[in-house]
């Protein structure tokens, strides 16, 4: 060792010194990524960020949009051309089959993980699947006993009672612009519907019982991803077992006799198949939308939807809906325009708020450093 010191010299042990420097600070750097890289993917805080880049409310409503309108043509091929005229048995498929891809989703460990149990009470859990089994159910048996346009009607009671629901629950308030321009979307799809009315009494009674349901898991749904840690995947994981249970008892009351009868042949069980995935990727988008937007922005983008078909139909395939409802579907989209704009202008002065708030933090903390520093050098 002496031989080794005299030919390095006091600079050569420097040097060593410095690289076992090197490579502890590359060591550090390579632990802190990977201790990143773990937080992003196996924590509910990373997990929800990770949610929150990837998937922004364009994203997320553009996405609920294109599966919408899929799954629109796969159930009316479904219920049309296959005869299968059983709604609550069709909504339990979709959902054991989203159950079935997110329990390979979590084998693979691609599931998201869910915030600790703690965090969130099995109460509200259990609440959202229960609601999410009669919304879901009560939504397909509505579609199936009532026109298009009293169906579009009954939605049109889901925005005034998500309003009242979060203002008695969570006492909150929407500034009456916006109220002004929900009211002309509901009078938008209103005209534009109207002439698609057709009474029956116990549609119009599922359409009635639908109603409180849809908006209490509109609300829930935005309200857990966003007070909470929850990611859409990992609340759909907790969520479906529930809505499975719930779907199973409301099938002898609601659906009609004849299951066991229904031809599973290759063709007719293709055709529920692809609707099951749509329905999978239609609760995804769902609660994507509810978790990036609101409850009342998810009614408004429901309605969008039924104003945009009916106008694609005008426009590509020469359908006359009448000039009544292409001009209440042309005002709603004015309205729907209007509460769009109001929502954006909100989310730049919330992002203008917080920005404002981190500066004057940081200003506070470069202050207090400051006054600890001249403390130190007084002393």
């Amino acid at each position: 060792m002496g031989l080794f010191d005299s030919l390095l010299g006091g600079e050569g042990k420097k040097f060593i010194k410095r690289k076992d420097s090197d490579a502890g600070e590359a060591g550090r750097a390579l632990e802190e990524l990977r201790s990143s890289l773990y937080n992003d993917l196996r924590t509910s805080e990373g997990a929800k960020r990770q949610q929150q880049r990837f998937c922004g409310p364009v994203v997320a409503m553009t996405f609920n949009f294109m599966v919408s309108v899929g799954i629109i043509m796969a159930n009316k091929l479904v219920m049309g051309k296959v005869g299968f005229n059983y709604p609550i048995f069709l909504t339990l498929i979709h959902y054991v089959v989203a159950w079935f891809l997110l329990a390979i989703f979590k084998a693979l460990s691609i599931l998201p993980v869910s915030p600790p149990s703690k965090s969130t009470p099995f109460s509200s859990l259990f609440s959202l699947g229960v609601v999410m089994s009669f919304s879901s159910g009560l939504a397909n048996t509505s579609l199936k006993h009532n026109s298009v346009g009293f169906y579009q009607m009954a939605k049109i009671a889901v925005t005034p009672s998500i309003v009242i629901a979060e203002f008695i629950i969570y006492r909150k308030t929407i500034s009456s612009k916006k109220v002004l321009s929900l009211v002309i979307v509901s009078l938008g799809v209103a005209i534009a519907t109207v002439t698609d009315l057709e009474f029956n009494l116990f549609g119009a009674l599922i359409a009635v019982a639908w109603i409180i349901p849809s908006a209490i898991n509109k609300i829930l749904w935005s309200n857990l991803q966003q007070q909470g840690n929850w990611t859409a995947l990992a609340l759909m994981w907790k969520t479906t077992p529930t809505t499975i249970f719930f779907l199973l008892a409301l099938m002898p009351w609601l659906d009609p006799p004849g299951i066991l009868s229904f031809k599973w042949d290759v063709t007719n069980s293709t055709a529920v198949l692809i609707s099951a995935a749509l329905g999978f990727l239609l609760q995804w988008s769902g609660a994507l939308t509810l978790g990036a937007t609101s409850a009342t922005t998810h009614v408004v983008l429901g309605q969008f939807k039924t104003c945009v078909i009916l106008l694609g139909g005008y426009i590509l395939f020469n359908s006359d809906p009448g000039l009544v409802s292409i001009c209440g579907a042309v005002l709603a989209l004015c309205g729907m325009s209007i509460y769009t704009s109001l929502n954006l202008k909100d989310q730049q002065e919330s992002l203008s708020k917080q920005n404002l708030s981190k500066t004057k933090t940081s200003a506070q903390e470069v202050g207090a450093d400051s006054d600890a520093k001249v403390v130190v050098n007084v002393v």
